[in-house]
């Protein structure tokens, strides 16, 4: 396994700016550090068992449909491409007012939340499908891709809690350059699929 392109996708799809991490960074601003954290567990928390969801449905495929493994792994770099893009090409989206009102500042709503985020809900397929599967299935390997996982999203979700509106000026301040970074990382995440 690539270990290196495993933690590049990891790390860039948990820093980016995506809902998790804007939510993290609005109760950063609105309610503070102690109030937000509870949030951010629970995003950690729904994230793993969506990347459970992804690890039963992945044994299932490669057991009763191996033949879609030559499927996935060029739909699997598309996405990554895709995600590159639009990670470069990113800019700013403008704010929609809602009447339905969560409290963001739960563990629950952060754990259910991850079942209607389409961005974990293709990370967590990518990242099984590409990253891990091909080269090890065992119990051990999954568990450690887990807390892997759990451990970044936690960290990436407390810093923009922790960082709040500083770091949103930040990312904007040096936004084109970080971007560019990111972006060439899931380039090469998705090349290395196929080396």
């Amino acid at each position: 396994m690539d270990w290196i392109a495993f933690y590049s996708y990891v790390v860039v799809s948990s820093v980016t700016p995506g809902p998790n991490n804007l939510m993290c960074m609005a109760n950063g601003t609105k309610f503070g550090f102690r109030r937000g954290i509870k949030f951010c567990f629970g995003v950690a928390t729904g994230f793993v068992l969506v990347l459970l969801c992804a690890i039963a449905c992945n044994v299932f495929i490669y057991h009763y449909i191996p033949s879609i493994i030559q499927i996935m792994t060029p739909l699997g770099a598309a996405y990554i491409l895709w995600l590159a893009w639009a990670v470069w090409r990113d800019k700013p989206k403008e704010k929609k007012k809602s009447r339905f009102q969560l409290d963001t500042t739960s563990f629950w709503v952060g754990v259910i939340l991850q079942f209607a985020n389409p961005k974990g809900l293709l990370f967590g397929m990518t990242l099984i499908t590409n990253f891990v599967f091909p080269y090890d299935q065992s119990f051990q390997m999954c568990a450690i891709v887990l807390v892997i996982n759990w451990v970044t999203v936690i960290f990436a979700n407390t810093l923009w809690l922790l960082f709040g509106s500083l770091f949103q000026r930040f990312f904007e301040q040096y936004k084109k350059g970080l971007n560019l970074i990111m972006a060439l990382l899931l380039v090469y995440c998705a090349v290395s699929l196929f080396l």
